[in-house]
């Protein structure tokens, strides 16, 4: 498989009809590949939650667009959760952002490694297709 125009156009078309605004393609050669490769073809509003991947680092290469990489940190606060019968303390976890990575082919920014554990996010300025890869099968969380 060549990684051309032609591919990328056509991933970034079926993000535009897919309502999360987003199209990814599975780069694993058989379900016995236990690493994680992919395309991914990003819209501008798509959502992506903050999240992190517990065991693995993750590599995140640009091929075209322009998007920011965002890397939080993670801190607890304590509110007061009652009802009619009890009151207790819940923990609620508070995400500061700590960088602002920008990815853009065109200015020569071309990826990050986002380290193990940390938790971060996206947001796409313009269309964008990315290659992510990370360690491990992918688990459903």
């Amino acid at each position: 498989m060549q990684f051309d125009k032609e591919l990328l156009s056509s991933l970034l078309e079926k993000a535009v009809e897919n309502p999360r605004k987003r199209m990814n393609l599975d780069m694993r050669t058989s379900s016995a590949d236990t690493s994680q490769r992919m395309l991914n073809a990003l819209l501008p509003g798509t959502e992506i939650p903050i999240h992190r991947h517990e065991g693995t680092s993750e590599s995140v290469i640009c091929l075209c667009g322009k998007l920011y990489e965002i890397i939080y940190e993670e801190s607890a606060e304590y509110v007061t959760e009652s009802n009619s019968l009890t009151q207790n303390m819940a923990k609620k976890s508070i995400f500061k952002e700590v960088a602002r990575i920008l990815l853009c082919p065109a200015e020569g920014k071309y990826g990050c490694q986002i380290p193990k554990n940390a938790w971060h996010t996206i947001e796409v300025l313009e269309p964008s297709v990315i290659f992510e890869a990370k360690d491990g099968a992918y688990k459903q969380v």
